[in-house]
């Protein structure tokens, strides 16, 4: 998986990474704002989502310390990240600066 991700997040298409876990409320509230943003902005960017349970080193090396953490990547730089559920607005707005 880690080298599967990094191929991902090192290509130049814009990259927006959710890293979850399964018991967290704020995770489960973010899909559906996921879908539609991916709704929104098609193949413009791709939408990855990281169970922190079962991917411990990637989260360590990106020191995720909370669930939801969003990161947008390209051609493998963090662009932006914040820990903490969204609306699709707010979303749709942070894409938008990096599109």
């Amino acid at each position: 998986m880690v080298d599967q991700f990094k191929e991902i997040i090192n290509s130049g298409q814009l990259v927006l990474v959710d890293f979850f876990a399964t018991w967290c409320v704020p995770c489960q509230r973010m899909h559906p704002v996921l879908e539609q943003l991916k709704e929104q902005v098609g193949d413009n960017i791709r939408i990855l989502k990281l169970d922190v349970d079962k991917n411990q080193s990637l989260s360590a090396t990106y020191r995720v310390q909370s669930v939801p953490t969003l990161m947008l990547f390209r051609n493998g730089e963090v662009l932006w990240r914040q820990s903490g559920a969204l609306g699709l607005n707010e979303l749709s707005a942070v894409v938008r600066q990096y599109q």
